[in-house]
C-alpha cells in the first residue's frame, strides 16, 4: 500500500525584502516526504536549508509555491491555526536544545503538553514515557545545568516526542555535540525511524546526512541531488 504524503512541496520560493534589496533564498524547491520516511536535507551554510526547515515547520511563510502538510494546504490556515499545527503535528528538535533552565527535564518535556490542554496525569505519564524512551528515566528531576550536552539534547528529543506528532523536524541536532554524544543522539533518531516515525533532519554534515533513508542535497536555494541511502 502506498504510504500517504506528510510533506508535499511544489516549486517553493522564498524572497526576503530588506529595503531596496531583494534576496531570493529558495528558488523553486519541490519535496515529497511520505509517512515513515527518514529524509535528510544537507547543504553548506547559506544554501537555504534552514529557510526550508522554517517553512516546513510553519515558522516562516513561503513567497510562492504550494505546501501541503498532512494533506492540508498551509496557505489556508490563519496564524492561530498555524500555531495549533506546530503544536499538534510537528515535534521540533533544535541545535541549541531550547530548554528552560529553571525547569527539570520532566517539566521541560511536559511544557508543550500544557499548551495542548492535556490533563495533568496524562501529560505527566507521557513525559515520563518519552524520557524513558531516550534513556533518561533516572534524570527526570535534573535541571539542564546538571546535564551534559548530549543529555540535554535527549531531553529535547523527548519533548518533541511527548505529544506524539506525525512529523519530527530536527535542525542540526548534533551541531553542538561531541562525537560520542552525536552518535548517541543519532542512534535514538534512527531507532525512532525504525519505530515508524516520519523524520526530516537538516544538517551540514554529510556523515549524518547519509544516515537517512533518503538524502536531499541543497545548494544556492535549489535541490541539486537526491540520493537513496
Amino acid at each position: 500500500m502506498d504510504r500517504k504524503s506528510i510533506i508535499d512541496m511544489k516549486d517553493i520560493r522564498k524572497t526576503y525584502n530588506t529595503g531596496a534589496l531583494s534576496v531570493e533564498v529558495l528558488k523553486g524547491i519541490s519535496i515529497d516526504v511520505r509517512e515513515g520516511e527518514f529524509v535528510t536535507v544537507v547543504g553548506a551554510s547559506g544554501s537555504g536549508k534552514s529557510t526550508l526547515m522554517n517553512i516546513i515547520g510553519c515558522l516562516d511563510s513561503l513567497t510562492e509555491g504550494e505546501y501541503h502538510l498532512d494533506g492540508k494546504d498551509i496557505a489556508s490556515y490563519t496564524d492561530n491555526e498555524l500555531s495549533t499545527v506546530r503544536n499538534e503535528k510537528i515535534g521540533f528538535i533544535f541545535q541549541k536544545f531550547n530548554l528552560l533552565p529553571r525547569l527539570t527535564a520532566l517539566e521541560n518535556v511536559e511544557l508543550p503538553l500544557i499548551y495542548k490542554g492535556m490533563k495533568k496525569s496524562e501529560r505527566r505519564q507521557n513525559a515520563i514515557d518519552a524520557l524513558s524512551m531516550v534513556g533518561l528515566g533516572d534524570r527526570m528531576e535534573h535541571k539542564p545545568s546538571e546535564m551534559s550536552g548530549g543529555q540535554q539534547q535527549r531531553v529535547a528529543i523527548a519533548r518533541a516526542l511527548a505529544g506524539n506528532p506525525p512529523l519530527l523536524l530536527a535542525d542540526e541536532p548534533t551541531g553542538n555535540l561531541d562525537s560520542k554524544s552525536s552518535d548517541e543522539v543519532m542512534d535514538i533518531i534512527l531507532d525512532l525511524h525504525r519505530q515508524g516515525r516520519t523524520i526530516v533532519l537538516i544538517t551540514h554534515d554529510n556523515e549524518v546526512a547519509r544516515m537517512g533513508s533518503r538524502m536531499i542535497k541543497v545548494k544556492d536555494g535549489i535541490v541539486i541531488d537526491e540520493v537513496i541511502n
